[in-house]
């Protein structure tokens, strides 16, 4: 057997879900059908959308179609092995969380796990209970994810803000800001990780159509930065050509 049952209550979990309230993305890859049913069953019991694929090819298509936030990814697969999987999955979607399964739990595979870019590792027999807070700590550390019974809150990193509040902290430190500061930050912060192009930001911020106005993105981005990232690790980026993107600081 190589799931044990897990405890079906969730009883005091707090539901997760994207920063923009959607729900959590998750591609299952295992060649075991069987097992990867009972995967899926218990990830879409967390409220997420999951998919299952059950080789190589098919994981990278799945991953193409769902741009998943986090894959749970068998080692051994019957075309491929999972690390040249991942390699592929990183130029679909770079920042996706990704979780290993493998029946190998010697110190050398854990490690090349890691080393090719892995997040984190699990080995067969393993509890539903351990695959499911495995990847909710991923997706919480990566800045992905929004406590649902939280109500209106976006956290990305340290950086935190309660949109019924209208109240911003950073490392617990609140953080002054102008309307529109606040709305181009909750923008950033409902697309962590996503570049958005300084047209984007001013259709949504300020509803403008683009056109000799990106001094105004510009403008307020630094406005922003001087706020959120003065006398801290940076969580703003410019992506020359591209816009702006903002991460959480990784440790």
């Amino acid at each position: 057997m190589l799931v044990s049952a897990m405890n079906t209550t969730r009883a005091g979990r707090p539901a997760l879900t994207r920063p923009d309230g959607t729900p959590l993305r998750v591609l299952v890859v295992d060649d075991d059908p069987d097992l990867a049913e009972v995967l899926t069953g218990a990830l879409r019991y967390e409220g997420w959308e999951v998919r299952a694929a059950g080789d190589g090819a098919s994981a990278v298509a799945g991953a193409r179609e769902l741009l998943p936030d986090a894959v749970v990814l068998d080692v051994m697969l019957p075309d491929t092995d999972g690390f040249a999987v991942l390699r592929r999955l990183h130029e679909v979607k770079p920042d996706v969380c990704v979780l290993f399964l493998t029946a190998r739990d010697a110190v050398e595979d854990r490690i090349a796990g890691i080393t090719a870019g892995g997040d984190d590792y699990v080995t067969k027999p393993f509890s539903l209970e351990e695959v499911v807070a495995r990847l909710r700590g991923l997706l919480r550390r990566a800045g992905m994810t929004r406590h649902l019974e939280e109500g209106p809150r976006l956290t990305v990193g340290d950086l935190a803000m309660d949109e019924e509040a209208r109240e911003v902290t950073r490392a617990g430190d609140l953080i002054e800001l102008s309307p529109t500061e606040f709305e181009l930050l909750r923008f950033l912060m409902r697309n962590p990780r996503r570049v958005l192009s300084k047209a984007q930001i001013l259709d949504r911020v300020w509803s403008y159509d683009f056109g000799g106005r990106a001094h105004v993105v510009e403008l307020y981005i630094s406005y922003l930065r001087k706020k959120i990232d003065a006398g801290r690790e940076p969580m703003i980026h410019t992506v020359r050509g591209s816009g702006y993107v903002l991460k959480p600081v990784t440790r």
